[in-house]
């Protein structure tokens, strides 16, 4: 059996390249124990850790290799989701909001298991650390409200111009979709060209999302993390040009 290192709050994460390797009990986890809190979030985001556990459970730190990504310009757009998006953009009562109610988002998301999982790994601590995070502007939720109800959204880490997809729900057909859509046009003007998804999934992969090796990975975050973001995370319906418009054609140069 592998061994596991173990910490306290007193001690730093350990670097992502001694995490545990293929054909160990538990590949990608770098590390165990401490507490979840808006400190150790941001010191784990920027070294590409994150925290993953079920209840009962201490809190265990995970940089997996490789590292699924959805390159924003790589997103696909199907012809279904581009009519359902256009349907929704001129309903009466359908709006995207952001940082409207992120608690809520991260609570419906708890109660949504990801794929192939049974329960939630947001649990109280985690729960209560991502709204404390997001209370000093590092931690977004992209919803989306009909009829005055909120029917499905995400909920995203975001430092610098890097951004870490954390979790998304839906109580309506394509919501989390148009969400996620929202968050990919709303990176394209930022200039963020990564959103972290961290694990593999055939519904990520549809839309997207690779993997890559997790050395580059790190570099893209040590790169992206550092460089100026966004001063103001906010809804701008604007953004839906950037995905729903074919870029322009250049006009050639006169000979």
């Amino acid at each position: 059996m592998s061994l596991i290192r173990w910490i306290d709050d007193t001690q730093p994460l350990p670097h992502p390249s001694v995490a545990l390797g293929p054909g160990t009990e538990a590949p990608g986890l770098v590390a165990a124990g401490g507490r979840v809190t808006p400190a150790r979030l941001e010191e784990a985001y920027r070294a590409g850790i994150f925290p993953w556990y079920s209840p009962g459970q201490p809190p265990l730190w995970w940089s997996p290799d490789p590292r699924m990504v959805l390159p924003v310009a790589e997103f696909r757009l199907s012809h279904t989701l581009r009519k359902t998006l256009r349907r929704f953009l001129r309903t009466p009562g359908c709006e995207i909001r952001f940082d409207h109610d992120l608690a809520a988002v991260i609570d419906a998301c708890a109660r949504t298991p990801r794929e192939g999982q049974d329960g939630t790994w947001i649990v109280p601590e985690v729960r209560d650390a991502y709204v404390a995070w997001g209370a000093m502007g590092r931690v977004h939720s992209v919803e989306t409200w009909v009829q005055g109800r909120l029917a499905g959204g995400l909920y995203l880490v975001q430092l610098g111009r890097m951004a870490y997809g954390e979790s998304m729900f839906s109580h309506a057909t394509d919501a989390s979709k148009i969400a996620l859509a929202a968050l990919v046009a709303a990176c394209r003007r930022h200039g963020i060209d990564w959103i972290d998804c961290q694990q593999n999934t055939r519904h990520l992969s549809s839309l997207g999302a690779r993997e890559v090796p997790r050395e580059a990975f790190l570099a893209h975050v040590a790169r992206s993390s550092g460089a100026e973001g966004p001063r103001a995370w906010a809804y701008d319906p604007a953004d839906w040009a950037l995905l729903l418009e074919p870029p322009a054609t250049p006009t050639p140069d006169p000979a």
